[in-house]
């Protein structure tokens, strides 16, 4: 009898030790048996407070049921009279019942009428930016929207890296566009722009460049426009024209071998994060570096080796690749944010899935998709397993399941810990590479939870803390993560809520960020303040995605071929001549068969034609973040 006492004892102190710091933080939801529960999105109090052992954390509960489940275990001893039934427990999910019918009311349908206008508003939209552009800025790197200027680089302040990291006095804006125009079929337009990239572009300026946004913006776009120039199946037509002798490939290529540099004199392999255009690394260059900067150059390095025939290009970038992978730890398989690139020490130890980290998994899979390398893959597989373990809250199925819904949070790259409670916009990617990947019942849900951020503010702020339901970083540059993930939503389901999304997007940015000669950044999600820069991804990205989602009949969509998008939006075709090399230097790499890339089989026949997620769990998200 003495060890039962004893075990009741530990109970007993348990529970009033729940209930002492319960009244004393306030850890939890303020409970009551009506309608009016409070439920914070309190996840690192959760994995503070409820984790048995450390390392481990339940995810088939949402916290609030682990709170409550401590009081019902208090109140358990009161046994229901002889014959009585026990009153049923209440679920966790019926206070998001509601009237789950106006969602279906709202998203299960589109009319092709209104699919035709609101291609029309996101022809409209690019226009309004590119036309303006090409008035006001032209040939400087982007439009000032407000003051109806041009922008390029801050050669008064060198450190303002905001601004000069991404402008180089190249035309940034026109050269970044150049697919669009055909994409949204302007092939004479198309032309003209490419004729004054080759007149007026050169490379050869004093300079200081961020080697990233000069490989995904720049090159990534001369390589995609080349492509599409000599594609002999023509897609969009014959958009080509006689006197064109590779000059769009010559310009890229010059471009390229003045970024390699860069990965010169770095004990590890891993690129400097700047180069001037003229003189090479700066000699006050810093030695620390991003994991997304260092390891999302292989696309187009890869592609340029294969058009160009020199593996110099691919080696760099894939041996930069290889160098963060084995970094990682060897406990969760993550790696960390910033690097240092002499020492190979993490700098920054937080993983996650949004700035700094986004586009290293993102290329992972696309350079598996587009060279065959069956490493690659491995590699992708192993991250991917790694998020899903260690990043990934909530219950485990989307669509399925008692538990709060699932978010990918900021964690310890050694312990898998919580580091901080916010998430960023750039995140906002990730369901569209799930659908790359086949998981799209993740990329449903995950994708959700953008959207109930965006219906709240009308855009997405910079970074959103999931915690205290609010923005941390207040800022919209314009972003087209969140589109873009709508569109590989929408191509994989044709399921009309993700039409629905696409056109909030638009009316948002009608009414939020549309000023004298363009689209302008948001300073302030909430008042809509605004500053007078449109990043040159907005008509790159954003509005591309946008014309894509309401274009049933682009070419895009109606080609036997298959395409890709680079991670700034630039087409390139999944074609097999880059899956074919001219050099063996590169590593003992197996080619595998083309990918398919088709996944919309692996959907259940029911997301197909009703609401991609059930109106429950698209209630429970939007009280998340504070809808209602």
């Amino acid at each position: 009898m003495q060890w039962r006492s004893l075990v009741v004892g530990l109970v007993v102190l348990r529970l009033s030790l729940s209930c002492v710091l319960w009244l004393t933080f306030g850890l939890g939801p303020g409970v009551s048996f009506g309608f009016n529960f409070h439920l914070g999105f309190n996840l690192h109090k959760l994995d503070l407070l409820f984790r048995e052992d450390k390392g481990t954390e339940s995810k088939g509960k949402t916290w609030s049921q682990q709170i409550q489940g401590k009081r019902y275990e208090q109140t358990a001893s009161t046994c229901p009279q002889v014959g009585q039934q026990p009153p049923p427990q209440r679920s966790y999910l019926g206070l998001f019942q509601g009237n789950q019918d106006e969602y279906a009311r709202r998203y299960s349908s589109f009319p092709d009428s209104l699919k035709t206008k609101m291609r029309g508003m996101a022809r409209d939209m690019f226009y309004f930016g590119y036309d303006n552009y090409m008035k006001y800025a032209f040939p400087k790197d982007e439009l000032n929207p407000i003051d109806c200027e041009g922008r390029g680089p801050d050669v008064l302040n060198p450190s303002n890296i905001n601004i000069n990291d991404v402008l180089g006095n190249y035309s940034l804006t026109l050269i970044d566009t150049l697919d669009t125009l055909l994409v949204l079929g302007n092939v004479s337009e198309f032309q003209r722009a490419v004729r004054l990239v080759i007149d007026t572009v050169s490379f050869d300026k004093d300079s200081t460049v961020q080697v990233f946004e000069a490989n995904i913006r720049i090159l990534g776009s001369l390589i995609s426009a080349h492509i599409l120039l000599t594609d002999p199946k023509h897609p969009f037509g014959e958009v080509g024209f006689e006197d064109y002798d590779n000059e769009l490939l010559h310009l890229a290529h010059d471009l390229a071998v003045r970024l390699l540099p860069a990965f010169e004199n770095t004990n590890t392999g891993i690129p400097y994060p700047r180069v001037n255009l003229k003189t090479g690394v700066p000699p006050d260059s810093i030695n620390e570096t991003c994991t997304a900067g260092a390891g999302s150059l292989l696309v187009e390095f890869g592609i340029l080796s294969r058009l160009v025939g020199d593996s110099t290009f691919e080696w760099v970038a894939r041996r930069a690749v290889r160098a963060l992978w084995k970094l990682r730890s060897n406990e969760t398989g993550l790696l960390g944010n910033v690097v240092n690139i002499q020492t190979g020490q993490w700098v920054s130890k937080q993983s996650g899935l949004g700035a700094g980290m986004d586009s290293f998994y993102e290329y992972l899979l696309k350079s598996y998709i587009l060279f065959g390398e069956k490493e690659d893959y491995r590699m992708f597989q192993s991250a991917y397993e790694s998020i899903q373990i260690h990043m990934r809250r909530g219950r485990e199925s989307c669509n399925e399941g008692e538990g709060d819904p699932p978010l990918y949070v900021n964690v310890n790259m050694f312990s898998g810990e919580i580091m901080n409670t916010w998430i960023d916009s750039l995140q906002a990617f990730f369901p569209g590479l799930q659908v790359l990947n086949g998981d799209v019942d993740n990329a449903i849900c995950l994708h959700a939870f953008y959207y109930a951020i965006w219906k709240r503010f009308g855009a997405l702020p910079e970074r959103y803390n999931w915690q205290l339901q609010a923005p941390d970083v207040l800022f919209y540059p314009l972003r087209p993560e969140m589109v873009e993930s709508t569109y590989l939503l929408y191509q994989a389901t044709k399921n009309p809520f993700y039409l629905h999304v696409g056109m909030d997007i638009l009316q948002s940015l009608e009414t939020n960020a549309k000023v004298r000669c363009g689209y302008a950044t948001l300073h302030h999600v909430v008042d809509k303040s605004k500053e007078d820069r449109m990043e040159s991804f907005f008509l790159s990205e954003t509005c591309k995605y946008l014309y894509l989602l309401f274009d049933e009949d682009n070419p895009l969509h109606r080609s036997d071929n298959k395409y890709i998008f680079t991670t700034e939006g630039h087409v390139v075709p999944i074609d097999k001549r880059f899956r074919e090399r001219q050099w063996s230097d590169l590593g003992p790499f197996t080619l595998s068969p083309p990918c398919p890339c088709m996944n919309c089989n692996r959907i259940p026949e029911e997301q197909r034609y009703a609401l991609p997620l059930k109106s429950v769990y698209m209630r429970q998200i939007d009280h998340m973040v504070g809808l209602f």
